[in-house]
């Protein structure tokens, strides 16, 4: 998720869209956003291997949330935005998390978690408006008048995942990171790029969570090459099948219950969609 040489050369591409909005974050935003926040980090005092912490919905500031930290040097770990506050808790005090970013709607989950979250330092709420008590601060507010220029220790940074926790609590894993510029691509990520035939220019149309692991990679390794990323708020059947022709959709990833509903659409409804541009599904 290193917006930088695109940004570069294709400032006014589109890096992502949200599905429902038709909202448009360019690489030249997208670079701008994520420097902001990198920033911001940077004077929460986080530094190289620290962790932060992510927990909304699908919205048009979750992928700058993610690769602000993956060129700061940090662990970003996405939390499965269905949790009660006593599981979330658990997560950022077990991630070691010193910054939460959440949203308007999950503010006052949030808000319960906290009160058994001592390490956490600060909480930024995407359009959380001015009406916040000192808990949390208003994301855009936060981030005004910060550089939109890289901050001066960039490194490799990445997300820490958590299992499921089928068996007792979610299981962090924390994968090591090289001590590389952003612009390093760890060699898994490098196999998946090759095996899903990533390219500069594709289309990438995400149905599903971004808290998922599948779905980061997926949206990561999209930007790193230069696509456009189209960002569903929600899985819709019929919605996704539109939008895979109104935008001439090249890559994307479905598990089997999005395939199911798919194929309970009626045959005259997925008739009714040019699907020709899928190059990997």
């Amino acid at each position: 998720m290193y917006p930088a040489p695109h940004a570069a050369a294709h400032p006014n591409r589109a890096a992502v869209i949200m599905a429902s909005t038709g909202a448009v974050v360019t690489y030249a935003e997208l670079e701008a956003r994520t420097n902001r926040l990198a920033h911001f980090l940077r004077a929460q005092g986080l530094s190289r291997l620290d962790h932060y912490a992510i927990f909304m919905e699908n919205n048009d500031r979750y992928v700058e949330c993610c690769a602000a930290g993956a060129r700061a040097g940090l662990y970003y770990t996405c939390v499965n935005s269905y949790l009660k506050a006593d599981e979330l808790a658990y997560i950022l005090n077990n991630s070691q998390s010193k910054v939460v970013i959440t949203s308007r709607a999950k503010r006052e989950v949030v808000r319960e978690a906290l009160e058994h979250c001592p390490r956490v330092g600060r909480c930024l709420v995407v359009n959380g408006g001015s009406d916040l008590d000192e808990r949390f601060e208003d994301f855009d507010a936060a981030l005004a008048g910060l550089p939109a220029t890289p901050i001066e220790d960039e490194w490799l940074g990445t997300s820490m995942l958590y299992s499921s926790g089928t068996t007792g609590r979610p299981k962090g894993i924390l994968r090591p990171v090289p001590e590389e510029p952003p612009s390093y691509q760890m060699p898994l990520f490098a196999f998946l790029y090759k095996l899903w035939h990533y390219r500069e220019g594709m289309i990438y149309l995400s149905p599903a969570p971004l808290y998922h692991s599948a779905p980061q990679a997926a949206v990561g390794l999209a930007l790193q090459a230069g696509g456009t990323v189209i960002v569903m708020e929600h899985f819709d059947a019929e919605q996704y099948l539109k939008l895979v022709e109104q935008y001439r959709v090249t890559h994307s990833q479905l598990v089997p219950t999005m395939f199911s509903r798919m194929l309970k659409l009626p045959d005259d409804v997925r008739a009714k969609y040019d699907l020709s541009s899928l190059e990997v599904a």
